[in-house]
């Protein structure tokens, strides 16, 4: 049984999310307010949070922000109306995993509550397995049958970030700031380097790819029968 706590002030939009999940066999816990949201977490076990950001009271970016500072690791979607860059980036600098702009599609919020949880498993297991491909976050090694690769740090880093999300397009300055950090001197240019340098290392391994989005970033995709 998979609990997911779902912070939303909006009743009508709170039930809507409770009902998608449903469909999906989740079990949904709602809470009307942060505060709410808070004391659930400090009685039962969430496995991964919805939460809207402005709310009254203490809105969303505070509440990830106090999860994370008290090492609370659950995966986390903010869903709100702010749609900026601006925005996005502090969701993820506070702490969040994922972020999705209203009005809700159902089926976009049902992929993306799949892609979280799926993440969750693979940072707990710090594996991730394609076919006969696996990815050790513990050695930095990328394996297949005979063959075994061991990949510098952040190489190893960028590779892992895509292939946990399958699919997803990530940014350039999404990529520098999970990968190099917020304060790094480097520039963005440093991503389109290090993706060069995997897709020369990979070329030949048909179970996974890194794909150029034109104008918005990098996606990896996943063959599991390669």
């Amino acid at each position: 049984m998979i609990r997911i706590l779902v912070v939303e002030d909006d009743p009508n939009l709170r039930k809507l999310m409770e009902d998608v999940l449903l469909d999906e066999r989740y079990t949904p816990v709602p809470a009307k307010n942060a505060q709410e949201a808070l004391d659930i977490l400090d009685r039962q076990h969430i496995d991964l949070m919805i939460t809207d950001i402005m709310m009254p009271g203490m809105d969303g970016y505070t509440l990830t922000e106090q999860l994370r500072e008290a090492k609370y690791d659950l995966p986390i979607l903010m869903v709100t109306a702010k749609e900026t860059i601006k925005d996005k980036r502090r969701g993820f600098i506070v702490g969040t995993d994922d972020y999705m702009v209203k009005p809700i599609d159902e089926e976009e919020l049902i992929l993306r509550v799949k892609a979280l949880l799926r993440r969750a498993k693979i940072v707990n297991e710090r594996k991730i397995t394609i076919g006969q491909v696996t990815l050790n976050y513990d050695t930095l090694t990328v394996s297949r049958a005979s063959e075994r690769i061991t990949l510098p740090q952040k190489e190893f880093m960028l590779l892992y970030k895509l292939l946990s999300y399958p699919g997803t397009i990530f940014t350039r300055i999404q990529l520098m700031d999970e990968v190099w950090g917020l304060d790094t001197a480097s520039a963005e240019h440093t991503v389109s380097v290090h993706i060069g340098r995997l897709r020369e290392r990979f070329y030949d391994w048909k179970e996974f790819s890194v794909e150029t989005v034109r104008g918005l970033g990098y996606k990896a995709v996943r063959n599991d029968e390669g």
